[in-house]
């Protein structure tokens, strides 16, 4: 028996997403049927699949409300593939601008609303780029692991950092070697991580500081999905990586140039460590039914 399910498409920077609302947490999609939404010949077409669920409408949402109570949404993502993620950069600004659309939510700009998802809770305020996010704590994770791509002709050091999801940052030595890298390949990286990563390969633009801000370009194989034309914790990690290696006196303020778009990256100091936020657009595109 077959159901009609109400979605909208939309995307930040190029980085796509089918979104339905769901506030009770009625409908269970299989990743299956997630994969067969998200596939871009027989279904919707997406890189990622988001849910409008209350928090309290499912059982991840618990640990959202045990963190902020006022986090009364969960932005349940799953990758194209149909596995769960824990954070998506882009995908929770295109959740908010649903939200906002679809009346489940008011936001001002300069107004703050908090997102429960699988990685913690999120604090997203609207701006007039569109939305910035504050991704909270980031870490290094997981050492330099070697980093193989197709068309890239030696292995690579890359470095892991966790900003809510897992990456693994490359520097390549120009833009003839990030636009070489075929991407279509998932990367392969020694030794593996347990849960695996997003894989980001960067250059620096020329000149890479401008007016005290830093300005990099990017690509990326995300986890579950592929190569995308965007990936806003993708971002994030990029800026961080690179502020890393180019060590003391690199800027707290980052441009990052991907395919799809120009994404903002923002570290500050807080009283639990240094945060980190990512600000970019978010549009919705068109509505539609699809029978599940």
């Amino acid at each position: 028996m077959s159901t009609t399910l109400h979605f909208t498409k939309g995307h930040g920077t190029g980085n796509d997403f089918v979104l339905f609302s769901d506030p009770d947490g009625d409908i269970d999609l299989s990743p299956a049927q997630i994969a067969a939404i998200a596939d871009r010949h027989f279904g919707v077409g997406a890189d990622g699949v988001i849910r409008a669920v209350r928090s309290r409408s499912l059982p991840d949402g618990a640990a959202s409300l045990a963190e902020d109570d006022s986090a009364e949404w969960f932005m349940d993502y799953h990758n194209s593939d149909g596995s769960p993620s824990e954070m998506c950069g882009n995908g929770i600004r295109v959740y908010a601008q649903f939200l906002i659309d679809n009346g489940f939510a008011d936001l001002g700009n300069g107004e703050t609303m908090t997102i429960g998802t699988r990685g913690g809770v999120r604090d997203l305020q609207r701006n007039l780029s569109g939305f910035q996010v504050d991704l909270g704590r980031w870490a290094l994770d997981g050492g330099e692991p070697l980093v193989r791509a197709k068309n890239l002709q030696v292995a690579r050091p890359g470095l892991g950092i966790n900003v809510g999801n897992p990456h693994v940052v490359v520097a390549l030595s120009s833009e003839d070697e990030l636009e070489a890298a075929d991407l279509s390949f998932i990367p392969v990286l020694e030794p593996e991580p347990a849960d695996g990563a997003n894989v980001e390969f960067v250059v620096p633009m020329e000149p890479m500081i401008k007016d005290g801000v830093g300005h990099i370009r990017m690509r990326v194989h995300e986890r579950g999905s592929g190569e995308t034309l965007s990936c806003g914790t993708g971002a994030v990690a990029a800026a961080l990586a690179t502020r890393h290696w180019a060590g003391a006196g690199a800027p707290n303020q980052w441009k990052v140039e991907v395919p799809g778009g120009t994404l903002g990256v923002r570290m500050w100091p807080a009283e639990d460590g240094e945060h980190v936020s990512l600000s970019g657009p978010a549009e919705l595109v068109y509505e539609g039914d699809l029978s599940i």
